[in-house]
């Protein structure tokens, strides 16, 4: 239930509103953008809101039970602040939603509707569709640890603890001729084996890319030449002469932790639970399933 301002529930009361939504949204990166359905700016708490964005929303729905309700708001990529490319680039991916309702006449009277996060985000060549998801998605995320074979920390963080700006796992290169569209033979990897940057990510330091990271698919040595696959093709094409930092990759196994990053202390998997052919063993006599102690 809502307690709405007085001078708001007068404003209702009255039977002729003057009402409008506005949308405020703050990225992962801090920014914060302003967007309503009205014809003109809106200034709400220190926001400006635009419309050119030709944001339209529709209805809010919610319900008694935990289930994830959703939003979509629906916009024209003709504002500014709203390109493809950045979509693209996930600058959108989970940011802050704010959704108020508004009288346009007097934006002191307005009230919080909604609270969420961007979701998936469906695009045309003139046209978006975002999802606005309510808090109780936050709900569906894993919380703790799952007991499996293969490590669950990400490489670098401080439950595995690898530095992973140590020269040894660090290249700082440039392309040197292109394969495909995410493909490219790269100089400043002589020294790494193949393989090594599987699975990492590497970060663009210069051309149109720069200051995007992408994740690495595979690192291929053949006649003398390195090169790297990512796992999506960059939003703007890849040319020779852009530089780049990459970092080694991990594919979670015991093994590699061991063998590449001499890391077993901080495994955080668990490589010695029985597996599901644990169910399915019967006594043999001339193999492991003698019923000896394993």
């Amino acid at each position: 239930m809502k307690t709405l301002p007085v001078a708001l529930q007068a404003h209702l009361g009255s039977g002729a509103t003057t009402l409008a939504w506005c949308w405020r949204i703050e990225r992962s990166d801090g920014v914060v953008f302003g967007f309503t359905d009205h014809d003109r700016s809106l200034e709400v708490g220190g926001v400006t809101y635009e419309p050119d964005s030709g944001f339209a929303a529709s209805e809010i729905r919610s319900g008694t039970d935990l289930a994830v309700d959703a939003q979509d708001a629906e916009g024209v990529l003709t504002s500014d602040t709203i390109t493809e490319t950045d979509i693209l680039d996930g600058r959108w991916d989970n940011a802050k939603v704010e959704v108020w309702r508004v009288n346009w006449q007097a934006t002191s009277q307005r009230v919080l509707m909604r609270r969420g996060a961007i979701g998936q985000v469906r695009r045309g060549r003139l046209a978006f569709v975002a999802e606005v998801r309510s808090l109780a998605h936050l709900l569906n995320q894993t919380v703790g640890r799952t007991f499996q074979h293969a490590c669950d920390a990400e490489l670098g963080d401080a439950r595995c603890s690898v530095d992973l700006d140590d020269p040894a796992y660090k290249a700082t290169g440039s392309v040197t001729a292109l394969a495909s569209d995410r493909s490219f033979a790269a100089s400043g990897l002589g020294s790494f084996a193949a393989g090594w940057f599987a699975l990492g990510r590497l970060t663009w330091t210069s051309g149109p890319n720069a200051g995007r990271t992408a994740e690495v698919a595979g690192h291929d040595v053949a006649a003398g030449e390195r090169r790297l696959t990512l796992l999506e093709a960059p939003v703007r094409p890849i040319a020779p002469g852009d530089d780049f930092v990459v970092r080694a990759g991990c594919d979670k196994r015991l093994e590699t932790c061991r063998d590449r990053f001499a890391n077993v202390v901080n495994f955080r998997g668990f490589p010695h639970i029985p597996g599901q052919d644990t169910v399915l063993r019967y006594p043999n006599r001339g193999d492991a399933n003698t019923g000896d102690v394993l």
